[in-house]
């Protein structure tokens, strides 16, 4: 068994940690592990794939903080049901951390995906998830509250990342639209008077929904996502 490296063994204890997550990682991938399945004791996962138990701990909490595991009190640690949401939690927390030009390179990420997703969801809509987009919209046209613009803002989007049918594209869109994020980049943005275009925007985002036409959605939502860019890239400089 490969205890816990020390001082002057020239191998980091994080090599072996980061092996016994990979080794984890290859049992769910090859199917011994399946969503929802409940590992083996540390001890004897320790033991089968010939780690320090120490390593495999850190492994085993490493990938709780990650989503690909869960410990149940009393019962456990089971493998989760591997939603793309809970795997890519982790957008988030770098959308909500980073500043300046970071900003501004997730916003490009955000606009590429937003009006891809957006083009999508024109081809795939359902009428009652097109009333979702509509009422949000209303709600926004409805009030000059920042707060409410943005938590209906925020629903929109949203709305339309689930009308698109990919949910791995709809957890990275939540993670780079998280409204921690957006309150950080629209309190300047709104501050400057800029209600009137907001709503502008979103009703040609709804007007391309409604009329079923995925390159004038897509072409909406890249210009909605790109006048904010444009506005922060001038905040921030080159």
């Amino acid at each position: 068994m490969e205890d816990t490296p020390r001082s002057g063994t020239g191998v980091p204890k994080g090599t072996v940690t980061q092996r016994a997550i990979e080794r984890i990682k290859a049992m769910i991938t090859d199917g011994s592990l399946e969503p929802g399945q409940r590992l083996p004791t540390e001890r004897d996962l320790a033991v089968e794939l010939g780690i320090s138990r120490s390593s495999m701990r850190e492994a085993i909490r490493a990938l709780t903080v990650l989503g690909v595991l869960e410990a149940r009190h009393g019962s456990g640690i089971y493998v989760t049901a591997l939603e793309a949401g809970d795997l890519l939690e982790t957008f988030g927390v770098v959308a909500d951390l980073s500043r300046g030009p970071r900003l501004v390179e997730l916003l490009q990420v955000r606009r590429i995906l937003e009006s891809t997703a957006t083009a999508l969801a024109a081809a795939r809509i359902t009428p009652e998830q097109l009333a979702v987009v509509e009422g949000h919209l209303a709600a926004m046209n409805a009030t000059d509250d920042p707060e409410e613009i943005l938590a209906h803002d925020l629903e929109f989007h949203r709305a339309i990342a689930a009308a698109a049918g990919n949910e791995t594209m709809a957890a990275i869109l939540e993670g780079l639209s998280s409204r921690t994020f957006r309150a950080r980049v629209w309190r300047g943005y709104q501050e400057e008077g800029a209600f009137a275009r907001t709503r502008r925007e979103h009703a040609a985002i709804h007007r391309a929904l409604a009329a079923r036409d995925p390159e004038a959605a897509r072409a909406a939502a890249a210009a909605h996502v790109g006048e904010v860019e444009e506005w922060l890239r001038g905040q921030v400089g080159p």
